[in-house]
This record gives structure tokens, sequence and C-alpha cells, in this order.
């Protein structure tokens, strides 16, 4: 009876309730009821013992601070958001608002706050716990109805036009422009009686040179000097577009060429004044006219011609006419009214940079507004720099850089790019942050476009696979097993590569050779890999990149240090030095010639007539042998034959035999007899056959690459 009563009224296991009965029967002669249900109460207080709960554990562990624990979370992961509101959590975990509000019951225990369905939660981890609650993952996304909103632009940009009152007269940026070899160096030359002609490689320019210098009437002129040369056609365009006054300089002997075109060109689209220059009328029969005529063709109607475009005939190597030269640029001058706010943030732009050996990084700045000092914040394309050092183009320390001055500055942590923009910073600071913008704009770029590469090698492995699918299946249940060992399975790239390291000395040749790298189109062939570039001299790293890549080292114009170029000849890496630029492009021509496999052409050795056909018995068989005579070079016994008959060719092959008289030779000379016998017998001869002996040799093969110079 009392076992009844007591498993009527006690939850306990079914393990419990066995060692309660060994107990009962135990002590069944002993107990009266009283002392059973005591005894019965203190045997289920040891096997059966209530549960605590996390929060109460969390009390007794942690001195009665209570440590909410949130229950494993599902696999289902939806996306929450800062300061949601219930009603918002609702349609998230698509439950109803009950189920919420009794989900943050448990969630927020320490607060007060009675929660509605338009109740805003601040704390992001009571979102996360509701969301655990209910048997969901959570992740952060941006509010679905609130736009995105752009990214606020922190690059430096030109401050807005000053006003008139601040503006001062400065001097004007001419620019010389003109084809090769018309004498442009030379009559700036002439200008400020120096001799750069001289110091130039090849007779010819290959870098911007900017300069000022004083005119006899006081005032200063800002010149800049551009290559000629058809390599260069960047740097002309960037000595347009920072120019005031274009000087077009023409030989009288030559008239108008391509880069005399290109340079008119560039000037009407950077809209500048042209001022002609008639260079070397002191040359004998010189056509004066015939050179203005074709300028009118190209669009540049001279006064004489009824134009209003000055054109001066002068001759730099003499120094004649440049006083008309100077007065008619000071007069153009005049007429425009240059001016310039020298106040404010200093704005400018990078005529050529370079990495001296001595000084480091340096780069020629023309300032167009403002003033350059020393100590100011600069920034240009991907460089920025607090500048230490200001000289001239002479190498003269300078204080300060007026609008319209050419000045060297040195102290830049990266160096930028010719044709960046300079703009001066308030600090390093704002320097800094404009870099990083800067390089998280390029990379978004770069990510643009590797997107749109990405997305077209998509496409092309769906496409191959669905072939190769489609194929499998038309095979039935046939199944496409790669045939061979593994080995030949792993394919390796065979086809001819040049790989090219190019270091030039400023940064303008650097582009200008690989500008005409690009226009290579002969991939198919020999693939041209450029893998590395950089302005300066040969480092080391130069030479692990060229081991790796098994590259070929051009320095164009700077020097390579005697450490780097022992480690470099230990490494059996080529380094070629040239200082001309169309002779490195002619070198890299070489070098992609001898890329190109080679062919087999036929080389002609001699040549004989068949006499008579003769039937010799060699062991058993009777073999035909032809009776020739050699009438022209000679017959070798190892080459190849070729019978024509007529105007047809009616057996090629080898000989089996070549004796003459009875000896067997290896050459037949000129006029000699002999028997040649054929490695086909079934093949005879007739009288008056041609034997024409050729053989296979290996023919080299030059590239049809021409870069357009």
């Amino acid at each position: 009876m009392y076992r009844n009563i007591l498993f009527r009224w006690l939850p306990i296991k079914s393990v419990q309730k066995e060692c309660i009965l060994k107990l009962l029967n135990y002590n069944r002669h002993t107990l009266d009821s009283n002392k059973l249900c005591q005894r019965h109460i203190s045997v289920s207080s040891i096997y059966y013992k209530k549960k605590k709960t996390k929060e109460e554990k969390s009390v007794e562990n942690h001195g009665g601070r209570v440590i909410r624990y949130a229950p494993k979370a599902g696999s289902h992961v939806v996306g929450v958001w800062r300061n949601m509101t219930v009603q918002e959590i609702a349609q998230v975990l698509e439950k109803d608002i009950d189920h919420i509000l009794d989900a943050l019951e448990f969630a927020d225990k320490t607060s007060d706050i009675q929660y509605n369905k338009n109740t805003v939660i601040h704390n992001p981890q009571i979102i996360r716990d509701v969301v655990k609650i209910c048997g969901c993952r959570s992740k952060i996304v941006p509010r679905p109805d609130q736009e995105v909103e752009e990214e606020m632009n922190k690059d430096a940009v030109p401050a807005p036009p000053a006003p008139a009152s601040a503006l001062r007269p400065r001097p004007p940026v001419v620019c010389v422009m003109g084809h090769v070899d018309h004498g442009k160096t030379t009559l700036l030359d002439a200008l400020r009686d120096t001799a750069v002609v001289e110091t130039e490689f090849g007779g010819i320019t290959q870098h911007i040179g900017a300069f000022q210098m004083k005119l006899p009437s006081g005032e200063a002129v800002t010149f800049l000097d551009t290559p000629g040369h058809a390599a260069f056609s960047a740097m002309r365009s960037r000595g347009a577009l920072a120019t005031d006054v274009v000087v077009l300089v023409v030989a009288a002997d030559d008239g108008v060429m391509e880069q005399t075109k290109e340079a008119v060109r560039m000037a009407r689209e950077a809209d500048v004044p042209i001022l002609v220059a008639v260079n070397k009328i002191d040359k004998p029969d010189v056509n004066i006219k015939r050179t203005l005529q074709e300028l009118a063709q190209c669009g540049v109607v001279c006064e004489e011609m009824g134009g209003d475009v000055q054109a001066i005939p002068i001759s730099a190597l003499k120094k004649t006419n440049l006083d008309t030269l100077v007065e008619a640029l000071t007069l153009q001058a005049q007429l425009m009214e240059l001016k310039a706010d020298p106040g404010g943030y200093v704005e400018g732009v990078v005529i050529e940079a370079q990495v001296d050996p001595r000084t480091g990084k340096q780069a020629t700045v023309l300032v167009q507004r403002g003033t350059l000092r020393r100590g100011s914040v600069i920034v240009a394309g991907n460089g920025w720099a607090k500048v230490r050092v200001i000289n001239s183009a002479e190498g003269v320390p300078l204080q300060e850089a007026p609008p319209s001055t050419p000045a060297a500055v040195l102290g830049w942590r990266e160096l930028p790019s010719a044709g960046d923009q300079v703009l001066e910073v308030a600090s390093e600071k704002r320097a800094n942050e404009v870099m990083r913008w800067r390089a998280n704009q390029k990379m978004k770029e770069k990510q643009a476009v590797d997107l749109e590469a990405i997305k077209v090698k998509e496409s092309d492995h769906n496409t191959e696979y669905r072939a190769r699918l489609d194929h499998k299946r038309s095979i039935g249940r046939m199944r496409l097993r790669p045939t061979g060992p593994r080995q030949k399975m792993i394919q390796h790239d065979t086809h001819p590569t040049l790989s090219v390291i190019v270091k030039g000395d400023v940064d303008g040749s650097v582009e200008a050779i690989l500008d005409i790298l690009e226009t290579y189109d002969e991939h198919d062939r020999v693939r041209l890999d450029l893998v590395h570039f950089g302005v300066g001299q040969v480092t080391p790293s130069d030479l692990e990149v060229a081991d790796a890549f098994n590259a070929v080292i051009y320095a164009f114009n700077v020097d390579c240090p005697p450490a780097v170029t022992v480690e470099a000849k230990k490494s059996n890496i080529a380094i070629k030095h040239h200082n001309i630029i169309y002779k490195l492009i002619d070198d890299i021509k070489d070098e992609i010639s001898l890329k190109i496999p080679k062919k087999q052409e036929e080389e002609f050795v001699g040549e004989a007539n068949v006499l008579q056909q003769f039937v010799v018995t060699e062991g058993k068989k009777k073999v035909p042998v032809a009776g020739c005579r050699c009438m022209k070079g000679s017959l070798a016994r190892n080459a190849l034959y070729r019978v024509i008959r007529g105007q047809e060719v009616v057996h090629e092959g080898k000989l089996a035999s070549m004796k003459h008289l009875k000896d067997e030779v290896n050459t037949i000379k000129r006029d000699m007899e002999c028997g040649l016998r054929f490695e086909d017998t079934s093949f005879e001869v007739k009288p008056g056959d041609t034997i024409v002996c050729y053989k296979m040799v290996d023919a080299s093969e030059k590239t049809d690459w021409d870069p357009g110079f």
C-alpha cells in the first residue's frame, strides 16, 4: 500500500524507484507509516534533486551576479541592423509580435523597459539574443529602406578661382615643339648661351626640359623643351597642355614633317596660340615659301600667306633673327595679359620625375598658382612630399618658386608620375588621408577591371564545360578518361616568350618605352611580357625578378652598381645598357627575332644531267643506276635529291650509293661523271632527266613588328 502511494505522487525515474524499493524491502519490518514517509523523503532527496537553471548556477558561481545564457542558435541566417524595432524583428524572423515579446522577456531581464511593437532596441546584443532564442543566426546588414550614402570624397581638389584683386602678372610659359632634328634644342641653347645639344645622346632630345631665362628687356620667360622623336608623343602632349604659347620650329630644308603635324594638332587641342620659327635659313637652296605653304595645308596660316600666325625665319646655329623671335614672344605674352595668384595653396603640374643616386627622388614641378616654399606639403598622383629642397634647372637652390617657375623638388615619399597635378595640402596628416583615398579609388578601379576579366573567364569556362558535358552525354555511358600517364596530362607552356624589365632615368622615358612596347602585335609568334618597370638604377630586387622570369633587363640611361653587375654575371642575367631609345627598341627586336622558331629551307647544292641508266647486280638483285655528269655546284652523298623530267618532279629521296668509276665517294665535283643509285629501287631514270641536289637548313626569321620609327 505504501509503495503504491509513494509511486503515485513522487515524480522520480525508474532507476530511482528500484533503489527505493530495495531500501523499503530491507527495512519493511522495522518502519511504521510515519517513519516510512520520512525514510522515503530522505531517500528521494538523495536520488532525486531538482535541476538548477543556468541563472541559479551563475548566481552561485559569480558571487550573486547573473550571467545570462542564450540558447544555441540554428542554421538559418537572418539579416539584422542597428536600432531595430520589435515590429522589424518580427518581420525579419517571420514571427508574430507576442512571440518576439516573450523572447525579449528572456533576453532582457535586467531592464524595466515595457516593450511594444514600436519600441526601438538600441542594444545590438539584445537583438542577437532574440534571434538566437528564435532558433536562427544573425548577420549585420544595412537597413533596407536606407539609401547607401556615397563615400565622402577625401581627395585634394584645386581651390576656386582667385578674385581679380589677388591676381598678379606672371612670366609666360613657352613650349618649343617640332619634328626631330629641326633645331629645337639648338634654338634654346642659342637663347641662353648653353650647349645642351652637345650632351644629348644620338643628337636627339629624349627628355622634356624646363628652365627660366631672363630676356634682354629684363622680362622672364619659362621654356619647355620637348622631344621631337616619334616615341615621345606623351611628353609633347604634356608640354602643350602646360604652356601658354607654342613655338613651332620647322626646318626650312625639310619642311612640314609628321611630328610637325602632330605638334599643330596638340596645340589646337590645348587651345594655345602658335608662333612659327622657320629654322635653318642659313643652309643653301632652302625654300621658305614652300614651308609656309605646307603649314597652311595643316591649318597654320602665317601672316605672309594672309593669316594671323607670326612666322619668323631664323638660324639657331648662326643666331640670326633671334631678337625678332624674342620680340614676337614678348608681344604675344603682353597681348595675353597672363596673371596668376601668388598667394594661397600651390597648384602645378609634374613636368618630369626621376630618382637621383645622390639626392634620391625628385620631380620637376611647374608652379601654376601660389608660391612653393620649403616645408610645404604637396601631393601629386600617388606620391606626396614635404618639400626639403627647391632647386632651379641649373641646380641653384631657391627659397621659393612663384607662378610660372619650374623647380626641382626634393622630399618625395613616393615618386609621382610625369603629368600629375600638384596640389598643396595643410598638413602631413591630410596628405596621408589623400593618399589612402586615392589608393582605395585605384583599388576599386582595379577590382572593376578584374571583375570584367573574371566574367569573361567564367563565361569561357562555362562554354567549355557545357561542350564537354554535351559530348559526354552524346557518347552514353562511356567516360572521358585522359590517355597516357599523368606526366603527359600536365601541360607546359612552350610558346616562345621574351620577358623584359625596363629601368629608366626619368618617368617620361619609361613611359615612352612602355608605350612603344604596347604596339607589339606578334604575340602569336613570340610573346612579349613586361614583368617589371621602374625609375632609377638596377637594384638587387630587379635581379630577383629577372631570375624568376628569365627576363632581360634594359637599363635606359641609368647606371648599374658594380655589386649588382657582379651578381648579374654570377646568375647569368643579361643587363643591356642603352642611352638612345631607337637603339633600345632595335635590341628588343633582335631578341624577339632570336626567339622565333627557325624554319627549314632548301639550300641548293648542285645539279646533274642523266646520261644513261645502267642495271647492276648487287647480291641477287638487279638495281638501276643513273649515269650522270655534274653540271653545277657539287653532289653530296648525304644530301637530298629531286629528279625533274621536263617541268615535273617525278621523284624525291636519298641516295643509297654514289660511285666514281668503281670507288664509293662522298662528293662529286663539277664536270665529273658518277653513278647514282637511289634508295627506292623501283624508280628508274631516263636520259635527259635533271637531278637536283639540295639540303634542308635552318633559316632564321626576323620580326615584322614596326613600332612606327
